[in-house]
């Protein structure tokens, strides 16, 4: 992602919402997105519209709503580096599941580049997450 495309923690968890249903459902509608997320439908269109003119996703009239391909690399950077904060919280520092994915949530927005990097280095060395460790989330959302 370019830097001076900024996204909001509210326009990462749609990406992330979008990515969930696609794999779901396949065909992602506004509908789902407004349920899955608990907000307005008319507020899931303003920021569809907001994301499709930054080119993350893509939706005809009344259609169903697509990541584009730069959509879905965010989307999928963004759902890691909640797996990764998640997994920390409960394998690590023992968090309950349900506090820890709360927690992975809010947290997977104000973190640098630089913390998840040493996060996953701490995790891969210690012998946590180990499918994971060859993929870097270095290109962060947002700093």
């Amino acid at each position: 992602m370019s830097k001076d495309m900024t996204l909001s923690a509210s326009m990462q968890d749609y990406l992330e919402a979008i990515a969930e249903l696609e794999e779901e459902e396949g065909i992602v509608r506004i509908t789902d997105i407004a349920n899955k997320l608990d907000i307005a439908k008319a507020s899931v269109n303003q920021t569809v519209k907001k994301l499709k003119d930054m080119s993350l996703v893509t939706q005809q009239t009344y259609g169903p709503v697509e990541l584009t391909d730069n959509g879905r690399q965010l989307a999928n950077r963004i759902r890691l580096r909640h797996k990764k904060l998640r997994q920390f919280l409960i394998e690590v520092l023992g968090v309950d599941a349900d506090i820890a994915e709360k927690d992975a949530c809010l947290m997977e927005h104000a973190v640098s580049a630089q913390t998840m990097d040493r996060l996953t280095d701490f995790l891969c060395t210690n012998g946590y997450m180990i499918a994971e460790c060859d993929i870097k989330d270095s290109e962060n959302v947002e700093d």
